[in-house]
């Protein structure tokens, strides 16, 4: 009787299993349970790493798991789950208050009283939390009732509260590799067990590259895509580039990051600020963002085009382009496409001036190429006991104290004396630098 009970047990939970795996989203199924099967975040859990020693030795310290979505942030809160001895309880800042905190303590210090064991508290979108829920967890986490793990998607510099902070290890999460993902997505067709491998589907390198390059380096998007895909296809199917967009009812861009079409795409969008057409620069940067391009090397090569080929002509054209740099690292992706096309239309559309770079490139050639001769004696330190000695810094003329804070004397070397190299345009705020520098150094030809 036993025995027949046992079997009608375990045919019970295979079935369980069988349809959980069939209901779960494939993300979820292939959720990382151990070191081996996860992805990604090598600086803080590879071999050896701090955080995976920790981990393994059941010694965490309170943490925030900060990064954008699909890292890894959940999974490895429920890697420690899996492993760990302690107590762990989960939260989700969305749907828990005081009340729920509260309520963890107090079993947290009956486990501590009658079992020795510690409480771990993972809590989900930890900017969720106000500044008195926050304010709530501050005490417990300090003497050690509680471990707090939490997860956030935002800077938590600028979202949790700085005495909180100052009381947890931040562990900061990057964005899976386009190898990451394309790994990913071939553990779940493998996988005949949590994945797709039952359905022996074969994904083609284009379509493959397609999906890498859609998902954005998010895990759990990658898996999401693919398991669209998969459902489109029949036991033993392709997944192709026409199923892909058959799928998302748009074209998928082919845009090989290592190809010629990424370099072509690159030289068109610089080339089309540079040449003042901000339509066309438009128009290649969406190409590239709806190709995947890294972000980050997008706002890069604006910065550099308005350094280059913006220059003085209105310097105000790199702190545009410096601020995008730094609003795409902070808002991410597909938000980061706002401040991009605001830095990229105001450099394609500013006047333009290469005079600054080529200035810069002379002189290196120069001091490349020969002996320029020795800073004159009158601009050398004279900070230093006994430089008055050597005639350092005894003729040097303070310009403000001059009228309008400029008084002509010799700042090159004497081999270089009137030597120029920075030609201002005329264009932008570059023309007026020109009058000015003309009126400071007539004798110099510009």
């Amino acid at each position: 009787m036993d025995m027949g009970f046992d079997l009608f047990a375990e045919a019970t939970a295979a079935e369980e299993k069988k349809n959980k795996n069939k209901y779960e989203p494939l993300a979820q199924r292939m959720r990382p349970r151990n070191f081996q099967e996860f992805i990604g975040q090598e600086e803080s859990m590879g071999k050896g790493r701090y955080l995976r020693r920790m981990i393994e030795q059941d010694q965490l310290p309170s943490m925030i798991l900060f990064g954008p979505p699909g890292t890894g942030k959940t999974t490895i809160a429920m890697m420690i789950a899996g492993i760990t001895n302690s107590n762990f309880k989960r939260l989700n800042a969305v749907s828990s208050g005081i009340g729920d905190i509260r309520k963890i303590v107090e079993e947290a210090a009956d486990q501590r009283k009658f079992y020795q064991k510690r409480t771990i508290v993972f809590i989900d979108e930890i900017h969720r939390f106000n500044k008195s829920q926050q304010d709530v967890l501050l005490p417990y986490v300090e003497d050690g009732r509680l471990t707090l793990i939490g997860a956030t998607t935002e800077n938590p510099f600028f979202e949790v509260n700085h005495a909180l902070l100052s009381r947890v290890r931040l562990v900061r999460l990057y964005s899976l590799t386009d190898g990451e993902i394309r790994l990913l997505i071939k553990q779940a067709l493998a996988d005949k067990e949590r994945g797709l491998g039952s359905e022996e589907l074969e994904c083609r390198e284009d379509a493959m590259e397609a999906l890498v390059r859609l998902s954005g380096g998010d895990g759990r998007m990658a898996l999401n895509l693919l398991e669209q895909a998969a459902s489109m296809t029949e036991t033993g199917g392709v997944i192709d580039m026409s199923l892909l967009e058959n799928i998302f009812g748009q074209k998928v861009q082919y845009y090989d990051k290592k190809g010629d079409n990424h370099y072509d795409t690159v030289s068109a969008f610089i080339k089309s600020m540079r040449g003042s057409d901000p339509d066309a620069a438009i128009h290649y940067l969406a190409r590239m963002i709806a190709g995947g391009e890294d972000p980050n090397f997008i706002a890069r090569r604006v910065a550099i085009c308005a350094a280059e080929d913006v220059g003085n002509a209105d310097p105000m054209a790199l702190v545009v382009a410096m601020s995008a740099v730094q609003a795409v690292q902070f808002v991410g992706m597909p938000e980061g496409r706002i401040p991009l096309a605001e830095a990229v239309t105001y450099v394609a559309s500013a006047p333009k001036s290469n005079a600054a770079y080529l200035a810069i490139d002379e002189a290196l050639g120069e001091v490349r190429r020969q002996d320029c001769g020795s800073v004159p004696a009158h601009l050398r330190d004279a900070h230093y006991k006994g430089a008055s000695k050597l005639g350092h810094g005894l003729d040097y003329i303070y310009p403000h104290d001059f009228p309008g804070h400029f008084q002509p004397q010799q700042y090159l070397p004497d081999k270089l004396k009137n030597r120029v190299y920075y030609h201002p345009s005329d264009n932008g705020k570059e023309k007026e630098i020109k009058n000015y520098l003309k009126e400071c150094w007539p004798q110099k030809e510009r």
